[in-house]
């Protein structure tokens, strides 16, 4: 069956549900991806701490890559921006203009960073690496380099202008500047670029949203991120009286939207729920989780009324479940809850264990060759080992049925991991999710908050 239709509807649902959202003048934008040690600054007066995948990025925060970490933030229209080892980034502005133009401006303070922006004429991109300026209003692929002496700038696809203390220079596809930074940033221009060993990994993260984004019409809605892991990690549906639910892959009896994740605190907001899970974006930030019965857990894109969500929405749910709630504390501490099962490497080669009460955890963005097909394997015999690949692979989203029946009640799954940034033959890294701890006390039920207007 074809997944367009359902996704048209979804996508149209997705950009109803986000006014509260828009009018708060507020934007946050996602940590998509965290490998190895990435420390975040968000502005709460605590300093660096751990980053893990799925925490919003609001305005001011700081991300640094220490020892072999690397990081990638997805914007509103699908936009990605990475860091590699030793790079520090900042996010000065992160806004929305009464008109609805979105307002960005990002730092290079140290180290490399690679942008792949998705133009658009009516919002404000504008990246920062030592005294130079671009402001991007057009598709363009690049990476920038600070060193302690130079800047480095590459175009891999589009132009730029970039302004400074030597005036602009206009730069094209396959275009190098190099700025000396003792010397009033003045540049030379080479026509051609030079390879740098994190270019591999870039394109390949590129090419798992590309690929994964194509099937999910991202034309009819301003906001992408997260879409391409709902392609990639779950399937869609119809369920009589509730219409078009998404639903991860290898999801037990027992299993629910809360089982893995945190509590993390954010000034103007307060607590919000980030979920452990690698697609645990969108479902979490809009719309309602709905406990459908013969289905299962499943989300349900929102109306009208709905806006962006702190603490997720939670419809029918079964007996005994009590939804999620924000701590009642004032320590802005982080709190993490894992009531799932957790991740392990398993220490052999190029391989992953897939169990069925799992929702993803452990799989690499695009490792596994058709999750779907592997789903209705763990359906059958509980558990699957299966190669993992080092490059995205293309595949068709599936659609189903009657998905309550995916996957039998087990143990988490794991995956190896490779430290070589540009390998074609070792694992994938898994990206990190919250940190772990003891399972904290439940919690009991309050009302749903959205955002403050500021």
């Amino acid at each position: 069956m074809s997944i367009r239709k359902p996704w048209m509807h979804l996508f149209v649902l997705v950009a109803l549900a986000v006014p509260s959202f828009a009018d708060s003048q507020v934007r946050i934008v996602r940590l998509s991806d965290v490998e190895g040690n990435v420390q975040i600054d968000r502005n709460t007066g605590q300093g660096y701490e751990k980053a893990f995948l799925n925490l919003p990025i609001t305005q001011g925060v700081k991300l640094r890559a220490n020892g072999e970490g690397r990081a990638e933030i997805e914007f509103e229209n699908g936009s990605t921006l990475r860091i590699i080892p030793g790079a520090v980034i900042e996010f000065p502005e992160l806004s929305m203009r009464d008109s609805g133009t979105k307002v960005t401006t990002v730092k290079l303070q140290e180290g490399t960073a690679y942008l792949n922006f998705n133009g658009a004429k009516s919002d404000e991109f504008t990246l920062n690496f030592g005294r130079e300026k671009m402001v991007l209003t057009r598709s363009v692929h690049l990476r920038v380099a600070m060193g302690d002496t130079d800047a480095t700038l590459a175009v891999f696809k589009g132009d730029v202008e970039v302004t400074g203390p030597s005036g602009s220079v206009q730069m094209g596809k396959k275009q190098t500047a190099t700025f000396d930074l003792a010397d009033q940033d003045r540049y030379t221009l080479a026509k051609n670029l030079e390879k740098d060993p994190y270019d591999d990994w870039d394109k390949h993260q590129e090419e798992y949203h590309q690929r994964y984004l194509t099937s999910s019409y991202r034309n009819y809605s301003p906001y992408a991120y997260g879409m391409s892991d709902l392609n990639y990690y779950g399937n869609y549906f119809n369920a009589p009286g509730y219409g078009t639910l998404w639903q991860p892959y290898f999801t037990g009896a027992g299993w629910d939207p809360f089982m893995n994740g945190s509590w993390a605190w954010y000034p103007g907001f307060g607590y919000t729920w980030v979920s452990s899970y690698p697609w645990g974006w969108t479902p979490y930030r809009y719309g309602s989780w709905v406990n459908v019965p013969g289905y299962g857990w499943a989300w349900q894109p929102g109306g009208s009324s709905l806006g962006w969500n702190t603490v997720p929405r939670v419809i029918n749910p079964p007996r005994q479940f009590t939804p999620p709630q924000p701590p009642a504390t004032s320590a802005h501490n982080t709190i993490v809850v894992q009531r799932g099962p957790s991740v392990t490497p398993p220490g052999f080669g190029n391989k992953v264990v897939i169990r069925g009460d799992s929702a993803g955890l452990g799989i690499a963005r695009g490792s596994v060759r058709d999750l779907g097909k592997v789903s209705q394997q763990v359906r059958q015999e509980g558990s699957v080992t299966t190669k993992v690949h080092s490059e995205p692979i293309r595949t068709s989203p599936v659609m189903s049925a009657s998905p309550a029946q995916r996957g039998a009640s087990a143990s988490g799954s794991s995956a190896s991991r490779t430290t070589s940034p540009g390998s074609r033959v070792s694992s994938p890294r898994m990206s990190s999710p919250a940190p772990r701890s003891a399972p904290p006390s439940r919690s009991t039920p309050s009302p749903h908050t959205s955002p403050p207007h500021q």
